[in-house]
């Protein structure tokens, strides 16, 4: 007999395991949180694509929300590197066929490990194959190590495969936790390089106080998550507006020449007009340019934002695809 012949499948988005679709039982799934879903986390999808296409099934990641640090340290909720939506989104450009996404409630956090293995990925998924980083662990107290997997993927007949760790140029760890941290400081060089694409948000223009327009920089006014800890300063970025991108120049902060209020992304979009209120954009992140500034006067700043365009203008003009996913996710639609 041959080999078996994996159906094409249009990429599936499970929140409810009630509502499992069956002919995804039997797939290689790779099981994580994958928030960024950096170079080191497509090392596992990766390897999970590779395997279901030898199998002839579907490949599918695993994850959970809210993030499991949210979940039990809700005071002080992670920063976000790709909420539910935009995971989703990048898995289904890492052409996997879907992505599970388990509700971590108090109950699934008592869950036992042994059940986890039992009721989810032998019951309900009928896996073929699980793999996962090397720093997995699951079931309540963190029961669920890579050698329990091992030991029940051997009992109830699925095949494991624990991926290591995955070092940079340099030979650190690519880790969510240093991508945020670089984000953090500034540094969207190295986020842009640990994620192998360039870091990006989602969300609606607001209506704001139009004092861009009166400067003759108009801005797409944008609300970011509370838990967004980016450095706040100004960005050469790129937005997409209807499935198409436009070069600019953002500001992320405070505004502290005027009202020093709540964060928000200003973005400014280099020749364009055209009205994007209630529009739902993307924001690609290029480079940083600076932090933010007060400015002593009207004149001052307007003087400072000519220069942070100009600089926006020359690092986009140089930039190039960091990878194909970079490319995917950045590419007009």
């Amino acid at each position: 007999m041959g080999e078996p012949i994996k159906q094409a499948h249009s990429f599936q988005h499970v929140t409810d395991l009630a509502q499992f679709p069956k002919e995804l039982r039997g797939g290689v799934v790779a099981i994580g949180n994958f928030d960024g879903v950096h170079r080191g986390h497509r090392a596992v999808l990766d390897l999970a694509r590779d395997e279901a296409e030898k199998r002839g099934v579907a490949a599918l990641a695993m994850t959970f929300e809210p993030h499991p640090r949210s979940f039990f340290m809700p005071d002080t909720p992670v920063f976000r590197l790709t909420p539910s939506h935009i995971k989703a989104e990048i898995l289904e450009a890492e052409h996997l066929d879907g992505v599970i996404e388990l509700p971590f409630t108090k109950e699934f956090a008592s869950m036992a490990a042994q059940d986890f293995v039992e009721d989810i990925l032998v019951g309900k998924l009928g896996i073929s194959q699980s793999i996962t980083g090397y720093d997995f662990h699951f079931g309540k107290g963190r029961q669920g190590t890579p050698q329990f997997l091992r030991e029940a993927g051997e009992k109830y007949g699925f095949a494991v495969t624990i991926v290591s760790a995955e070092g940079d140029e340099g030979g650190d760890i690519i880790s969510s936790s240093r991508i945020r941290s670089a984000l953090a400081q500034g540094d969207l060089a190295l986020a842009n390089a640990l994620l192998g694409y360039r870091y990006f948000v989602e969300a609606v223009v607001q209506h704001g106080e139009k004092r861009g327009r009166e400067l003759g920089y108009p801005t797409a006014n944008l609300k970011l998550a509370d838990n967004c800890e980016l450095k706040e300063g100004v960005y050469a970025v790129q937005i997409k507006v209807d499935g198409v991108k436009h070069d600019g120049v953002a500001s992320f902060g405070r505004r502290p020449t005027f009202d020093d209020g709540a964060p928000l992304l200003e973005v400014h979009i280099f020749d364009f007009d055209g009205n994007l209120y209630e529009k739902s954009v993307a924001v690609c992140f290029i480079g940083f340019i600076r932090s933010e500034l007060k400015f002593d006067g009207i004149d001052a700043l307007i003087t400072q934002m000519d220069q942070d365009s100009a600089e926006a203008r020359a690092m986009i003009a140089s930039m190039r695809p960091l990878s194909p996913l970079d490319q995917m996710l950045n590419t007009n639609e």
